[in-house]
């Protein structure tokens, strides 16, 4: 309770949780080892203390208040601890200070830095009448102030961390030597102190390298199908195989490092092979990972969905060959009532079948046209004494159809009518003009084809003289061009041809 004190190099004191590390807190020396006391902070304990009554610890503080009354110097009594305070002893403290004249009573927390700087503030303002009065606030008004004073410096702050840290590689040093001119990095670290500030970047560094993790992984996992459909595309190879001998085969495969690496250390997220953002191969050691084994399994599933898709497409098209029901020319609407209940039909999806429908079809079509064709030679003598123009009459059109109308190779045509009677023109078109124009076979026309063959093995000598440009070369015999024309089936055609054929190719013609 004494006004003046003299100690000579007498430093600051500490708390009991600060003995031994007096060197990490700033110290202070009295100057020229006097000090004379102003005012008196009467600090009371108002938590629940270990085998400690509070009643004699109140009597106590009442012994010391009376010695400090008799110093005529102002007094703040402070509730200290009061994050942990028991209601009784505060209120009892209250009665206490109500008892004395003028005490003012200010309740704080150190730890949470509740009304510290108003306690001291309050004890000024006793000391310099001239100062305005502070205003006494209860605790847990000045905590939520607090709270919401932090809360709000704490968002400036991590806005400021998040603006000037975009790298998960950053180190605190350098990155606060850079925020301490900043207002809202000074703002908070008054209100927390530089630990937290520090724990705030930390949390925001691995919050980006998590981020930064997942991006590396969601790329290797989308790059993964792409890598099993390369190495292992046969699902014979690997349908039976357990997971580690499926590896074994995927590391055996030659283009095995062009989709996977092999890493000394795992996981792979915890090596620097994670920010090594030029290589985009796969870790391997990633295919532990419940994500890559559905990866791989769904690699399975699609390869036997693939087989079994195609068994389906194999067995459709056998049924489209086998079905009496379709018919050339027959639409998929009507033919698809004819295969609904069929086990491959809910394997496919509509197209597939409008595909492999439309193929089968044409194919259909194709032969038809091709048996017809041959009908109609079979039936030559029908298409005699017609107009010189070819254009047979409704009558005679009449006649060919009743003729006709009883072959098989007749009625397939039966839903393609205007086909078919284009086919009969086309076919009277050519018995009364018959050129390789006009011939059913186009292309493949013994006639084309001849004259193919002759004129890449005869080739007519450099004409020398203008005059000789009308003379025909001796060795053709006088045989310019030779005009063939054959009906009949194509294998009389490829007879005849390859006669022809060898007939060019030797060696006196």
């Amino acid at each position: 309770a004494a006004t003046k004190l003299a100690s000579a190099e007498k430093l600051m004191y500490f708390c009991t949780d600060q003995l031994g590390l007096e060197q990490d807190f700033e110290q202070k020396q009295m100057p020229d080892g006097k000090l004379p006391v102003d005012g008196f902070l009467l600090c009371v304990d108002v938590s629940r203390g270990m085998n400690r009554n509070f009643d004699e610890q109140l009597k106590f503080v009442s012994n010391l208040y009376n010695q400090l009354a008799k110093t005529k110097k102002p007094v703040v009594v402070v509730l200290t601890k009061c994050d942990e305070g028991v209601e009784r002893y505060i209120r009892d403290a209250h009665a206490f200070a109500l008892g004395k004249k003028n005490l003012q009573v200010v309740e704080t927390s150190a730890r949470s830095n509740v009304n510290v700087d108003l306690a001291f503030g309050t004890l000024v303002q006793l000391v310099d009448r001239s100062r305005g009065k502070a205003k006494i606030i209860p605790y847990f008004e000045a905590l939520k102030q607090q709270s919401q004073q932090i809360a709000a410096a704490k968002d400036k702050y991590e806005w400021l961390v998040s603006r000037i840290v975009k790298s998960h590689n950053e180190a605190w040093p350098n990155v606060s030597r850079k925020m301490q001119p900043a207002p809202e990095y000074q703002d908070y670290v008054y209100l927390e102190g530089t630990q937290k500030a520090k724990k705030l970047f930390l949390q925001h560094v691995q919050r980006l390298k998590q981020e930064h993790v997942e991006r590396r992984r969601r790329a290797y996992l989308a790059l993964l199908p792409q890598a099993l459909d390369a190495l292992v595309p046969d699902l014979d190879e690997i349908d039976h195989l357990s997971r580690a001998k499926a590896e074994k085969l995927l590391e055996a495969k030659p283009d095995f490092l062009k989709w996977f690496v092999v890493l000394e250390e795992t996981p792979w997220d915890a090596t620097s092979h994670v920010d090594d953002v030029d290589n985009e191969r796969i870790p391997f050691d990633l295919l532990e990972t419940p994500a890559a084994e559905q990866l791989y399994e769904a690699h399975l599933e699609k390869l036997r969905n693939e087989r079994r898709r195609a068994e389906m497409r194999r067995a459709f098209r056998e049924n489209l060959e086998t079905s009496p029901f379709v018919t050339p020319g027959k639409p998929w609407e009507e033919a698809r009532s004819f295969i609904m209940n069929e086990d491959f039909y809910l394997w496919l999806e509509e197209p597939v079948y409008m595909d492999i429908y439309g193929r089968h079809q044409k194919q259909l079509i194709e032969r038809a046209k091709e048996d017809f064709q041959e009908l109609l030679l079979e039936y030559s003598e029908l298409f005699y004494e017609l107009e010189l123009d070819a254009k047979p009459s409704k009558e005679k059109m009449g006649v060919i159809q009743e003729v006709l109308g009883e072959e098989q190779r007749f009625k397939a045509l039966q839903k393609l009518q205007a086909e078919r009677d284009a086919l009969i023109l086309k076919h009277i078109h050519f018995v009364y003009h018959p050129t390789k124009e006009t011939c059913p076979s186009c292309a493949a026309c013994v006639d084309a084809r001849v004259e193919q063959l002759l004129g890449s093995r005869f080739a007519r000598p450099a004409e020398r003289h203008h005059h000789h440009a009308r003379t025909p070369p001796p060795d053709a015999g006088g045989v310019d061009r030779i005009n063939l024309v054959i009906l009949g089936k194509d294998g009389l055609a490829r007879e005849l041809a390859n006669e022809i054929r060898a007939l060019c190719t030797s060696d006196d013609k």
